[in-house]
């Protein structure tokens, strides 16, 4: 296989991987599930904003929609991994230094890893298109 097509197979694996982790969330998310009000409520009050407390989940969706999106939109890969990387670098913020933590209601720590995951996934496609944009 050449080196083309191993990016084009990279990336393509990559951007599902970061989809995957951002929709999978967004029906929690837009339907302020017990577990995003718990998330976000925790976040908001520890910032001091409850605006975030209230609206965080269906803005943090929306923008991982929008990223899951550009992921897949020729010329846009880059913004997208950047949006996500931004996205996961809050997200991995909150988990390290708010009352959140790692284990959020007894989860193991997935959503931790799921952000991990998310954030490196974006960097290495950050990397892979930071010159075809």
């Amino acid at each position: 296989m050449d080196k083309e097509k191993k990016i084009k197979y990279t990336t393509f694996g990559l951007s599902i991987l970061v989809a995957i982790i951002f929709l999978s969330s967004l029906p929690y998310k837009f339907t302020n599930a017990a577990e995003t009000q718990y998330i976000f409520t925790t976040v908001g009050n520890w910032i001091g904003l409850s605006f975030f407390a209230a609206f965080g989940g269906y803005l943090v969706g929306t923008l991982e929609l929008i990223a899951s999106i550009l992921l897949f939109v020729r010329g846009f890969k880059f913004n997208g991994a950047a949006l996500a990387f931004v996205i996961m670098t809050g997200a991995i913020f909150f988990h390290l230094f708010s009352p959140l933590g790692v284990n959020v209601n007894e989860d193991g720590g997935a959503l931790f890893i799921s952000a991990v995951l998310a954030w490196i996934s974006s960097i290495a496609l950050m990397v892979i298109h930071k010159k075809k944009n």
